[in-house]
């Protein structure tokens, strides 16, 4: 079964990117030459960058190697994905332009032949206004035109998408009442940010911009809701320095990343840089009950997520706010009587229309929605996988402010 998947989703690849190649290449020239080979090679080289750098990220290749081939490799992704939608998009326009240039030119124009002229005599010069032996039919100016048109639009769309995220995060303010709340806790602020995705692409920098976005805030406390790194502490230990400099008490969760980079090691290193990781644990602040629990992709190594060791021994007359990676967690939040989950993981979908794929995959793709007598805030993420970009998707950090009922 796995072979049979496997083989439909390569002919699904390799027919997608020769009609990506004919329809940019082949279509837009007259006949075979440089264009269309450099047009394959175009292809096929971005492909084997994006594969490379997939391969290199996941077997933890040499951190330099990871680096080099993630720019071009990621970016590829999105380039060519956003390509095939122009060029599907175009194929509605095709006969529509054809069609207006047949209104506008009703009958082709004579094209004159040009006369013999005897060996050695000197070439007599065009007379003003003759037309032209030969010219691109209608059929390959439309194609130049959809071609051109599906190209700049890939690249205005990968540009302005991964500008937004090297940019950093803006801020998101959400109010969040809650039953059981003191009257004393109300405004309480709570930082949230996930899905960093510090790695051979996001970097210090990138981390540093995140560390400064919270602090501007003013949060009373920060919550680190998974998928803070693709990679190792070796190699991103400097990346996640940053962190160090929050200036609120920061509380961190895995998310399905760790357990690709070191989950183990991750846990050290946050707590080493003055995170308090919550590994199906609680802690009782005075106005309301912290938990946090690992993530589902723990359950591989026996560290999954444990909601009766994180919530069963609780006050239940107390408000519980519950840190998760995943909105999937949201049943088991329910069923154990939690307030409010604060997840991430979705990206929004990161890159339309991956958000069709995303809210399929889970009960909420992003913003604050109500199951039962539980609430669920699902962040965007403030970072990205993959390619370093984001359509329809803006990255954030989002300041829950919790409000009592009593005030």
């Amino acid at each position: 079964m796995v072979i049979v998947f496997v083989v439909l989703v390569l002919a699904v690849m390799v027919t997608a990117n020769w009609y990506v190649w004919r329809r940019l290449f082949r279509d837009t020239t007259s006949g075979p030459g440089p264009v269309r080979r450099a047009g394959a090679a175009l292809i096929a080289g971005g492909w084997l960058l994006a594969f490379g750098a997939l391969v290199a990220e996941r077997t933890g290749a040499p951190f330099w190697l990871q680096q080099v081939l993630a720019w071009p490799g990621f970016l590829w992704l999105a380039l060519s994905m956003y390509l095939l939608l122009g060029l599907l998009a175009g194929e509605a326009v095709r006969p529509l332009l054809r069609r207006w240039l047949e209104r506008r030119r009703p009958a082709e124009a004579p094209v004159r032949q040009a006369e013999p002229v005897p060996v050695g005599a000197p070439a007599s010069p065009e007379p003003e206004g003759s037309l032209p032996v030969a010219a691109p039919s209608r059929r390959l100016f439309v194609s130049r035109v959809i071609g051109g048109a599906a190209a700049a639009a890939a690249v205005g769309t990968v540009g302005i998408g991964t500008y937004g995220v090297l940019n950093g995060p803006s801020v998101k303010r959400v109010t969040v009442p809650l039953a059981k709340l003191p009257r004393a806790a109300h405004g309480y602020r709570i930082a949230v940010v996930s899905d960093i995705h510090l790695g051979p692409v996001l970097g210090r920098g990138f981390a540093q911009r995140v560390v400064d976005t919270i602090n501007s805030t003013q949060p009373d406390l920060v919550a680190v809701v998974g998928d803070l790194v693709d990679g190792s502490v070796e190699d991103l230990a400097p990346a996640a320095a940053p962190l160090r400099g929050l200036n609120a008490p920061a509380y961190f969760v895995t998310g399905n990343h760790e357990y690709f980079s070191g989950a183990e090691q991750w846990v050290e290193e946050v707590r080493r840089l003055g995170l308090l990781p919550l590994e199906n644990a609680r802690t009782e602040l005075p106005w309301f009950d912290l938990a946090g629990v690992n993530d589902i992709a723990g359950e591989e190594e026996g560290e999954g997520p444990d909601f009766a060791k994180a919530l069963g021994d609780r006050d239940p007359a107390r408000a519980c706010v519950l840190l998760a990676h995943q909105p999937v967690q949201i049943h088991d939040a329910v069923a154990h009587g939690v307030d409010l989950q604060l997840s991430g993981h979705t990206h929004g979908g990161q890159l339309w229309p991956g958000n069709l794929v995303a809210a399929g995959a889970n009960p909420t793709l992003a913003g604050l929605e109500r199951y039962g007598d539980t609430q669920l805030y699902v962040s965007r993420g403030a970072g990205a996988w993959g390619p370093p970009t984001r359509v329809g998707a803006e990255s954030d950090i989002t300041v829950i402010q919790l409000a009592s009922r009593q005030a």
